[in-house]
């Protein structure tokens, strides 16, 4: 009988904001962090922290037979800014080194976000790769999860065996991608070499096209799956992720075959110029403040009008934003919006002193007292503590279903007609249970402002259906506005930044 294989799993994800502040090692280490037998014990927890995808694929290959997991390390931040040099290079060296005390291994898994940039490194994702591919030599197969808004360099497209790009927007499928590097895992370990192709295209989608329930970027991801049998064995679509600002920037298009190279160049040819046909979508819609004001004044006096949503793309904490800006909230306030909740604020000075004061206390709430954000400014209310817990929730719906979160000391702040939920750890609002921690009932608001591109939608669906939801058009870090989000590193010419754009796919595609 052939021993277990023994595949070693790890990863770095990080999805890099080029405006926002350094993804530090403290920040790190607050998300997830956890190396060797750590990361198994979470793994088998009944609600882990480890990411979707890496649980997706321990599950699937315990599921399918004897295998020995060699644990690296494992740490994600999210999104947030540049990832601290020293740390990722401290982290990249702790997997390497625990990864050679381990040799030989049979095989290496590696959940990746692929939107990662570092303070000096622009390609952190493509070093990772590069490093673990040194340490076990060309034959031993490597498999990887990305993030559907990597920024793909054809370095993180060479050295890895097959990289599996999420097809959901909200992620909902993290654990089936996962799932899928498993199987893939399972054919190569079983004598499957694979054969890739890889095209970019000058094409930036803002992040409100992103959506794989309907739109251009739907369409595409559902060609693509379409195309996945038989010796094709994987094709990804990673849209990237705009707030990047690097030159790896644009559309990808990855196809792995059962080592095949002339059907991955073929078919690779092939998504890819529908998608570039498709481009004159991409196009944003968003609704004025002033115009969402309105809107949440007359649901709010009206209980026959249905609830909405206003999203506050621009302020997207799992784009990088800081999840603090007033423009919103400060506009529904000064005009007496009635029955509204806004989450989740990003605001630890103020959760303290809301958990100092209690519930029944009412004072002068000031947010962003210590922000130096340039979006983030000031502002201030009376409030009442209506509640405060300690942040840890265990999501229920949408990406966060199963899985624990530590948003640290939280409270819902009463000002005037609207309710605001502040948590002392950056996330954005994407599952109820963030918010009912501190007693928000769905059923009776009228209006809820969520701090969330658009992840926020597989947890709010029963509540808010599509129609229901409206994109706001205010300042942040991720405005969805391409020309204002400062964008200096990105190719050029690219869509929709530029009008006139040509663009043909190379003589080959094969890497």
């Amino acid at each position: 009988m052939p021993a277990a294989p023994r595949v070693a799993i790890g990863g770095f994800m990080l999805e890099s904001n080029c405006h926002a502040p350094v993804a530090t090692e403290a920040e790190f280490r607050a998300a997830v962090y956890a190396e060797g037998e750590d990361i198994l014990a979470d793994l088998a927890r009944p609600a882990p922290r480890m990411p979707a995808t890496l649980w997706g694929f321990w599950k699937a290959m315990n599921e399918a037979g004897d295998w020995v997991p060699v644990p690296l390390v494992m740490t994600s931040a999210g999104a947030s800014g540049s990832a601290e040099q020293g740390f990722f290079d401290r982290t990249v060296d702790a997997m390497c080194r625990r990864l050679q005390a381990a040799l030989p291994v049979d095989a290496v898994f590696l959940s990746q976000h692929g939107a990662a940039i570092a303070t000096v490194e622009p390609d952190p994702d493509g070093v990772v790769f590069q490093r673990i591919r040194a340490v076990v030599g060309p034959d031993v197969p490597i498999v990887a999860t990305l993030d559907l808004h990597a920024n793909l360099s054809r370095r993180m497209v060479a050295e890895p065996d097959a990289l599996v790009v999420y097809r959901r927007n909200p992620h909902v499928d993290m654990a089936e991608r996962g799932a899928d590097c498993a199987r893939i895992l399972h054919r190569m370990l079983g004598g499957m070499r694979t054969a890739k192709a890889y095209a970019k295209l000058p094409l930036i989608p803002p992040s409100v096209t992103q959506n794989t329930s309907e739109g251009p970027y739907a369409d595409i991801i559902r060609y693509a799956e379409g195309l996945i049998g038989g010796d094709v064995v994987n094709v990804s679509v990673a849209s990237g992720f705009t707030s990047g600002d690097t030159p790896k920037a644009g559309m990808s298009v990855i196809v792995t075959t059962a080592g095949d190279p002339a059907l991955a160049d073929r078919i690779a040819r092939d998504v890819a110029t529908r998608a570039w046909a498709d481009r004159a979508r991409y196009v944003p819609k968003l609704t004025p403040l002033a115009e969402a004001t309105r809107l949440a004044l007359a649901v709010g006096r009206d209980s026959k009008l249905p609830p909405l949503l206003f999203a506050d793309v621009a302020d997207n904490p799992g784009g990088g934003g800081r999840g603090n800006t007033m423009w919103i909230l400060e506009a529904f306030h000064q005009a007496g919006v009635e029955g509204c909740t806004v989450g989740i604020v990003n605001d630890p000075e103020l959760a303290a002193e809301a958990h100092a004061l209690g519930a029944g206390a009412r004072f002068r709430a000031r947010f962003n007292r210590s922000e130096t954000q340039a979006f983030s400014r000031p502002f201030e209310a009376d409030a009442e503590v209506m509640a405060t817990a300690d942040g840890t929730v265990v999501g229920r719906r949408g990406m966060l279903a199963g899985r624990t979160q530590k948003l640290g000391p939280s409270a819902r702040l009463r000002l005037g007609g609207i309710d605001v939920v502040v948590v002392s750890v950056r996330n954005q609002l994407l599952d109820p249970a963030q918010i009912e921690q501190v007693g928000v009932d769905l059923a009776r608001v009228r209006s809820l402002v969520v701090k969330s591109r658009g992840h926020f939608r597989a947890g709010f669906d029963e509540r808010f259906p599509v129609d229901r939801i409206v994109e706001v058009d205010v300042p942040g870090l991720t405005t969805p506005v391409l020309a204002k989000a400062g964008l200096v590193n990105v190719p050029r010419p690219i869509f929709p930044l530029d009008a006139e754009v040509g663009w043909a796919p190379p003589a080959s595609l094969v890497v």
